[in-house]
């Protein structure tokens, strides 16, 4: 008995683990805050599930094998723009991820993202706690693990929340004055490869070139700017869990200092190893569904490190803020031996449902499949 109420043991244990999660999220310090402290151990709102733990001798393995590299130095030659595309049909085919050399963001801008973070995560607490929040309509916010409340983990990691989706601009003066100009100018630049892209996937799926950009693909972005401290015990923590994106298109850019980030191909995570200059791309959710499953969104996740800090930014591109736009397979990609393999879905209630899953039990495709 516990104050006149019987608690069983799993209640007692849910009670337990919701209280550690509510007191770890007030200090609105984040992973960085507790690492600060010089912790030995992890806390145990950040151990996996022994059953996953246990699964990594089997499903991590060593391996050779890399996701493809595509230089997009002569994508303006049209000769070379046809096997530019060609390798990225391959590629978003087979694993769903690639990274692009050449790209044309210039190495300034990059490292101007990075350093921005960096300088974000590493400034007073109490500046920091000021845009630390879990509501999802503010437009720049702090915080560790979305899914703090929802998922099995607490994510080793500590997240700043960029969105240039909406009706109107961003206003400047929102973002963190560390980041401010960095953040403004690498937004710029990837927006407009993100175009780029669109455009390339497009012609490798035999359309126009402007056709994912014509269904609003990249209208509006968001940016995630993830920092992973060390981990006195990375073996029983994560740093991403594994899922897949949701939205149409992800593209990253992340330090050199660490092979954290992993794809799962053919049963076994593989490592993706940064490239200098290089940016990894993924294929989303709803490019595998408005490609009728041509394209292939895979499931990918971070690894914790003894060493650190790792900083990656993620760009998403989801479609239009509204909420309202349909999405469905592509009819011009249809036919009697290629029936639709999915339903349509709204916009803005898929978004809802991804907010409201904890990311390591999100399937979105598994809900709309016929």
């Amino acid at each position: 008995m516990a104050g006149g109420i019987d608690y069983s043991d799993n209640e007692h244990q849910v009670f337990d683990r919701m209280q550690m999660l509510k007191a770890f999220d007030e200090t609105k310090a984040g992973v960085k805050g507790l690492t600060d402290s010089g912790l030995l151990e992890i806390p145990e709102i950040f151990v996996r599930p022994p059953d996953e733990l246990a699964a990594e001798e089997s499903t991590y393995i060593k391996t050779q094998i890399q996701v493809p590299v595509i230089d997009l130095s002569e994508i303006e030659n049209s000769d070379m723009r046809k096997k530019i595309v060609e390798e990225a049909r391959i590629a978003s085919e087979t694993w769903g991820f690639f990274q692009v050399a050449n790209h044309g963001i210039p190495q300034t801008v990059l490292d101007g993202m990075i350093d921005g973070i960096r300088d974000f995560n590493e400034q007073n607490i109490e500046e920091k706690k000021k845009y630390y929040s879990r509501d999802n309509a503010r437009r720049v916010r702090f915080n560790s693990s979305y899914d703090l409340f929802t998922s099995a983990t607490a994510s080793w990691r500590d997240s700043l929340t960029i969105s240039f989706s909406g009706p109107d601009p961003i206003d400047e003066d929102e973002l963190p004055p560390s980041c401010r100009e960095s953040s403004l100018e690498y937004s710029k630049h990837v927006e407009k490869f993100g175009n780029t892209l669109l455009g390339i996937l497009s012609e490798a799926m035999g359309l126009k070139s402007d056709h994912l950009e014509k269904m609003e693909c990249s209208k509006g972005h968001r940016l995630g700017a993830h920092y992973y401290p060390p981990c006195p015990k990375p073996e029983l923590a994560i740093g991403t869990t594994k899922h897949s994106d949701p939205g149409f298109l992800t593209i990253l850019l992340q330090t050199q200092i660490n092979t954290c980030l992993q794809v799962l191909y053919q049963g076994q995570w593989v490592d993706i190893h940064p490239i200098p200059g290089a940016l990894v791309i993924n294929i989303g959710d709803l490019l595998q569904l408005v490609s009728n499953g041509r394209f292939r969104s895979s499931t990918h996740r971070a690894i914790a490190s003894l060493t650190g800090p790792r900083i990656s930014v993620v760009c998403f591109f989801s479609g239009p803020a509204n909420g309202s736009t349909i999405y469905g397979p592509i009819k011009e990609l249809l036919s009697e031996e290629n029936p639709p393999k999915y339903r349509d879905v709204v916009l803005g209630e898929y978004v809802i449902k991804f907010l409201t899953t904890g990311l390591d039990n999100y399937r979105a495709l598994d809900y709309y499949k016929v």
